[in-house]
């Protein structure tokens, strides 16, 4: 499992992991294919982004002709097991019982403790965005 915050990767790279995720091996092409469905980006850019991956250890590549091939060298549920321990620590000072009650909305018209002060939990701040998870 992935040992730092570090390890949890920014926006685009994510992008670009979840490209690979959904087509197990690729070319700059094929990722950049997925990619530019939310966002049009350079070849170059997509091709910079998956070398930086393969530098972190987060993908693999072998030459193919005259193109690398792409991998994920981490597996999609590890990377969601990293970003939920992030959210835990940072948000819920590392407790699962409190993310757990959060998200059941324990509390939810009642006042919440946020950084050791009291404040009411509107309704739009008591959903979340379930696509993260």
């Amino acid at each position: 499992m992935p040992k730092s915050a570090r390890d949890v990767p920014p926006p685009l790279e994510l992008l670009c992991l979840k490209a690979l995720w959904s087509l197990q091996q690729g070319r700059v092409k094929d990722v950049q294919a997925i990619v530019s469905q939310t966002r049009p980006l350079a070849y170059t850019t997509i091709m910079t982004v998956l070398d930086r991956l393969v530098h972190k250890g987060k993908l693999t590549r072998q030459k193919v002709g005259r193109a690398f091939l792409y991998s994920p060298q981490t597996p999609r549920d590890e990377m969601r097991r990293a970003a939920i321990r992030e959210l835990v620590d940072g948000y819920f000072d590392g407790s699962e019982e409190q993310l757990i009650a959060f998200l059941r909305g324990a509390g939810h018209a009642a006042a919440a403790v946020v950084g050791g002060a009291p404040t009411t939990v509107g309704e739009d701040d008591a959903r979340i965005d379930t696509v993260l998870l």
